[in-house]
């Protein structure tokens, strides 16, 4: 999707061509095509001034940059940025609803409109009013913003993210069936949950960007992104809603919960309910993990992960694959690797592993002969990503990832990589997305060894819409 001549800029997946994103928005379907809005600052690098850029796809592989779709409205309730939220079909007009801030917000957001004026979605007529000018009284909020609209019940109801000023994390939700008269229906759930403490942890003092869907096995996924002052991580928890008698929802936690994903450059998940297909569809936003000076010479900064399809297992824990339309970005003629040969990577691909035993897999070396890797071990049911070599700008540093899976006989890895973007899949069980930048003398290769592993890679390119 971008022009960038760096190297390690991804081109497939959803960023501006150049200048400062974060969150993803709205993703929605409307006609023939799927739209994805995002946190943008077209006039910088940095966290300020924020619009939503917008691109679109009728395939969720190959995407069109369409530039602005919202922006601050001078003197507005969303003058000092239009800050995370989504998009819903309310009787037919695509609405954006989404959390403006003034000048004074001290992060504290107003519940915000938009509706859109054509059927491409690029243009926009944002209310000069807010529905919800601030958080409820009584609740002492501290933070207010990103709201989620879903259905449950025959209603329609939001989500916001929020914390309190002793420190209690929270997500608040209102009945707005109305989408234009809004009515607050309590505190969703809280960090006092016990659930939710084991899954979530105690470190964050907010829950930003909550999202939930349902799954077609019946559960309900709840995710945030975890605040703390900064960005920490992601989390879920799985579970029901429950409407009591005075018109409140609550969520009562089940059995499964844990890391939304388990890299550390993964923050502020967006999902799509998308109800012709049937699928939960999840994006993210990673970060840049280089030192700023390299950042400002690239001029981009950030990106969005691929799309990936949630559901959960019998036991509550995720499901989470890579969407399938994915491999439309394949080359026609694949690539195999054996044990101990080696092959040159191009800066895009899709790895698929398959090891019935133990078994490495190299795919960058550096000068001193460090190699980034990842290990597969199907007896003990784990997918180590070593990256020690490869050094992060951010604080929480380069230690080996474990993610596990099941034990058993055989084990299956997904590995796409985009430029710096790193998504790691180990079987359905866990992902983690981590960022690493190539240094101009490293060398990309595919390296494996093992006895008993099956290695098959794909480069991307532009697909074939023909």
């Amino acid at each position: 999707m971008s022009r960038s001549t760096d190297a390690n800029s991804p081109r497939f997946r959803v960023r501006p061509p150049a200048n400062w994103m974060n969150d993803p928005n709205g993703p929605f379907r409307w006609g023939d095509r799927y739209h994805l809005f995002y946190q943008h600052n077209p006039d910088a690098l940095v966290h300020t001034n924020v619009h939503w850029g917008h691109a679109s796809s009728p395939d969720l592989a190959h995407w069109d940059d369409h530039g602005i779709a919202l922006r601050p409205t001078p003197d507005g309730p969303d003058e000092a940025g239009c800050w995370s939220g989504c998009v819903v079909d309310d009787g037919g007009v695509p609405t954006a609803v989404y959390s403006g801030i003034d000048h004074d917000h001290q992060g504290l957001s107003a519940i915000c409109l938009a509706v859109a004026e054509d059927d491409g979605l690029q243009k926009w007529k944002q209310l000069p009013v807010p529905v919800v000018a601030g958080p409820p009284p009584g609740l002492d909020v501290t933070m207010f913003r990103d709201p989620f609209v879903f259905r449950f019940a025959g209603r329609r109801w939001a989500l916001m993210g929020a914390g309190h000023a002793d420190g209690t994390p929270s997500v608040l939700v209102y009945d707005c069936e109305d989408l234009y008269d809004w009515r607050f229906a309590g505190v969703l759930l809280d960090g006092r949950d016990p659930a939710a403490a084991r899954a979530f942890g105690k470190r964050a003092i907010g829950w930003e960007c909550p999202q939930l869907w349902a799954t077609p096995g019946g559960d309900w996924v709840l995710a945030v992104a975890l605040w703390d002052g900064d960005p920490v991580s992601t989390a879920y928890l799985t579970g029901r809603l429950i409407e009591a008698s005075k018109g409140e929802l609550s969520f009562a936690a089940g059995t499964g919960g844990g890391p939304l994903d388990l890299g550390r450059d993964f923050y502020a998940p967006s999902v799509l309910q998308d109800t012709e297909s049937g699928r939960a569809l999840l994006w993210g936003w990673s970060w840049e993990s280089r030192p700023p000076e390299e950042v400002d010479r690239a001029g981009w900064s950030g990106v969005l992960t691929a799309p990936r399809v949630m559901d959960t297992h019998e036991d509550g824990t995720l499901r989470v694959v890579p969407a399938p339309e994915l491999e439309l970005l394949r080359a026609a003629v694949p690539f195999t690797a054996a044990p101990g040969a080696h092959r040159p990577l191009p800066l895009a691909y899709d790895l698929l592993v398959t090891a019935r035993s133990a078994a490495t897999v190299s795919l960058l070396r550096a000068t001193s002969g460090a190699e980034l890797t990842v290990r597969l071990d199907p007896a003990s049911g784990t997918v180590t990503l070593d990256r020690t070599a490869w050094p992060r700008s951010r604080p929480d540093g380069t230690a080996p990832l474990v993610l596990p899976t099941p034990p058993g006989e055989t084990l299956t890895v997904r590995i796409l990589v985009d430029g710096s973007l790193l998504e790691l899949f180990a079987g359905d069980r866990a992902t983690a997305t981590e960022r690493v930048y190539r240094r101009h003398d490293d060398i990309a290769e595919l390296a494996v060894s093992g006895t008993d592993v099956e290695v098959t890679g794909w480069e991307l390119v532009p697909p074939n819409l023909a």
